[in-house]
């Protein structure tokens, strides 16, 4: 029974530290607020965590779960990656919560590198495209760059966009990144 009861104590702690970080801020964010908004004592998130920096960590685990691309066309990987990226936005909050708080902090800033690093350059290598981690930062930039405005700053043209516009513009974008030449090799 009481493993039960710590499982759920850590559940508790991180949806509450998911909803502070992602309301306040990294730095904004204190154990003591978390530790109210989860209704347990701050000692129990010290005892579970450790620090705030490893809440944060434990918080921002986040799995962007990509598919397998590999029997996809290299071509058509920029609409499918587009439009899976809108279907993880849309599902799962954490992510958003870690674009906001990189935003400000640089412990926020790594897990995210480490996320698309490790997530989205060996996605790239079953098609054996050249320079994957440069293609992979490219593709990164324009759907970070498109969360940004959609979910955090709330580009009005940007929010109200179908998602189906929304892979006719930049599925091709991600296409060119993924396919193209590397221009330094001209």
């Amino acid at each position: 029974m009481a493993e039960k009861k710590s499982d759920r104590t850590r559940a508790a702690i991180l949806a509450a530290a998911r909803e502070r970080f992602g309301a306040d801020g990294y730095e904004r964010a204190t154990i003591r607020a978390i530790a109210a908004d989860a209704a347990i004592d701050p000692a129990m998130v010290m005892r579970y965590y450790g620090s705030k920096e490893k809440l944060f960590a434990a918080a921002a685990d986040f799995d962007i779960r990509l598919p397998d691309f590999a029997d996809l066309p290299l071509e058509a990987v920029g609409e499918a990656l587009v439009r899976h990226f809108l279907r993880r936005w849309e599902e799962d909050d954490s992510l958003r919560v870690l674009l906001r708080t990189a935003v400000t902090n640089e412990v926020a800033v790594e897990r995210m590198r480490e996320i698309f690093a490790s997530q989205l350059a060996p996605t790239l290598t079953a098609h054996a495209v050249d320079r994957p981690e440069i293609r992979a930062g490219l593709v990164a930039s324009q759907v970070l760059g498109f969360a940004l405005c959609r979910y955090i700053l709330g580009f009005p043209p940007i929010t109200t966009m179908p998602d189906d516009t929304v892979v006719a513009w930049l599925g091709p974008t991600l296409a060119r990144y993924l396919t193209a030449p590397d221009p330094s090799q001209s």
